[in-house]
């Protein structure tokens, strides 16, 4: 595995471990991880690798804030989109949208089906699977 690979699979894992037990995504995790994906484009392809990270990490942030607006989604999810997306660029973030809605979807249903009370999911591992996916997808 590469550098990027370990910096996915480390936010994955803490997002994924923390949204799960205290449904919230920690800002200082996202925050440190769009540093970490500019930080690694910026010194792998300069001014162009940083303008990529910018742009997925504003992409990523875009794709979900309506879902936020509605309230359908925490705001910790639509950054971990944006950390996301910083490190895997405007393309790999839409890929990861896509993937993420349909996992997260087969998540509801599955929850529903278990527990007819349940309202709510944690959304971070859907999105954190989906991002995983698209890294792999990608290479």
């Amino acid at each position: 595995m590469d550098t990027l690979a370990w910096m996915a699979a480390g936010l994955g894992c803490a997002a994924a471990m923390k949204d799960m037990h205290g449904r919230v995504i920690p800002n200082w995790l996202n925050v440190a991880a769009i540093a970490c994906g500019l930080a690694y484009h910026s010194v792998r392809g300069g001014a162009p690798g940083a303008a990529m990270s910018v742009e997925g990490a504003l992409v990523g942030f875009g794709v979900f804030l309506g879902f936020y607006g509605m309230g359908a989604m925490g705001g910790g999810d639509v950054k971990l989109m944006a950390a996301f997306g910083a490190l895997l660029g405007p393309s790999g973030i839409l890929v990861t949208a896509l993937l993420a809605a349909i996992i997260g979807g087969v998540v509801a249903a599955a929850a529903l089906a278990l527990d007819r009370r349940k309202r709510t999911i944690p959304y971070g591992p859907s999105i954190v699977l989906g991002a995983w996916l698209a890294l792999l997808a990608g290479r």
